[in-house]
């Protein structure tokens, strides 16, 4: 697995990533409790799926389901690239 990381609203579309952490912002602490419920969980497999035009908001799906999420969202959401062995794993 790549270990450098990045945020989910800077991945490229279509990759497999896998969620390291969740960092909720200080002025939005109810972020963190609410992307987790969502599945946005560390360990879980996450992808870009598409971006609106503008950027905001984007697709992504996390496990089986897929949600629209506002670029400040994603951005609290920290990914690793998944490497070709790892997905198929």
């Amino acid at each position: 697995m790549n270990t450098a990381s990045s945020t989910l609203d800077c991945s490229i579309d279509f990759k497999p990533y896998r969620i390291k952490a969740v960092h909720a912002p200080e002025q939005a602490p109810e972020w963190g409790d609410w992307l987790r419920e969502l599945g946005f969980i560390a360990g879980e497999k996450v992808m870009l799926m598409a971006r609106a035009p503008g950027g905001d908001p984007l697709v992504v799906r996390v496990g089986s389901s897929t949600f629209a999420l506002r670029r400040a969202e994603a951005a609290c959401i920290e990914v690793t690239l998944l490497t070709e062995e790892a997905v198929s794993a």
